[in-house]
């Protein structure tokens, strides 16, 4: 496995295409962004642009950005505010980024607007000529008192998500997800393994530091592991305002668990960018070939 760090200094749409797995060379280079969403479009439109340009740079085909990435609200509400559809002018900036830089864009949580007071969290991933390739809804909504006393209800303003999807790309079979709270549910992981084939699932995220500092390499692992997929896991990371504050801790994880990508400060923003081994997936999963191994089991 070749791994390489960097990172920079920084204060419904068309159809899904087909490509065609024989395009997939044996290895393919990923980037994984850490950064801190604030309440301004513009602003982190910039920052993703820059991440982009650095990450383009260093090789990458693949781009995956955290949730949350284009705005994190500082009030209840904001989000749903500024919620957009997906032919909306902010998406269609990123689909400009994509076709412009010939790369291809994963944007986990996305605010894609359902109605005047709710919203869909939404992942979505762009091909390198700007078109939306897929996107996924985000399933298991964040209610949850949190140990130290913060309490979220997403689900005031959110609508769940339905599917599981996956799609097809240069760099492999991509399972998608939408973390801050998919990640605990492994049966979507599962599905997209053994059901949809997925070679290399795309874990998007804003964890908060309680949960993050107590479950969140550990899970990230075990979906590795469990599903013998690489993940790649964007993170939020630092103070977004006075109220919010995330994990951070951007990683990338082959198929046998092992952690081979880690930003080297939990709250920087920079992106970390590893190679995409499929030689290493197609010998974890033949040596243990849990696939064929699964018995059902009726509870």
């Amino acid at each position: 496995m070749n791994t390489c760090c960097a990172s920079v200094d920084l204060t419904k749409a068309s159809l899904p295409t087909q490509i065609p797995m024989a395009t997939i060379k044996n290895t393919v280079r990923v980037a994984a962004v850490q950064m801190t969403s604030v309440n301004d479009l513009m602003a982190n439109f910039k920052t993703c642009s820059r991440i982009v340009q650095e990450a383009a740079s260093a090789g990458a085909k693949l781009v995956c950005f955290p949730e949350n990435f284009s705005y994190m609200g500082e009030k209840s509400g904001d989000n749903v505010k500024i919620a957009e559809s997906l032919d909306g002018p902010v998406m269609q900036r990123y689909c400009s980024l994509a076709r412009d830089s010939n790369i291809w864009l994963s944007l986990g949580g996305f605010q894609e607007r359902f109605d005047d007071t709710r919203l869909y969290n939404t992942h979505v991933v762009i091909d390198d000529t700007g078109m939306i390739q897929s996107t996924y809804q985000k399933m298991h909504l964040f209610d949850v008192d949190v140990p130290g006393g913060s309490t979220y209800k997403e689900s005031n303003f959110t609508v769940p998500g339905t599917n599981i999807v996956s799609v097809d790309s240069p760099i492999g079979r991509l399972g998608l997800t939408t973390v801050c709270y998919d990640l605990r549910f492994p049966k979507i992981y599962q599905q997209l393994r053994f059901d949809q084939k997925a070679q290399v699932i795309l874990v998007p995220s804003a964890f908060t530091t309680v949960t993050g500092e107590a479950h969140w390499e550990i899970l990230l692992r075990a979906r590795a592991i469990e599903t013998q997929c690489y993940v790649i896991a964007a993170s939020q990371a630092g103070k977004h305002n006075e109220k919010r504050e995330s994990y951070g801790d951007t990683l990338i994880i082959d198929p046998w668990g092992s952690v081979v990508g880690r930003l080297h400060d939990r709250f920087s923003t920079g992106i970390i960018v590893a190679d995409i081994d499929f030689s290493l997936l197609e010998s974890v999963r033949t040596k243990m070939p849990i696939d064929k191994q699964r018995v059902s089991i009726d509870l």
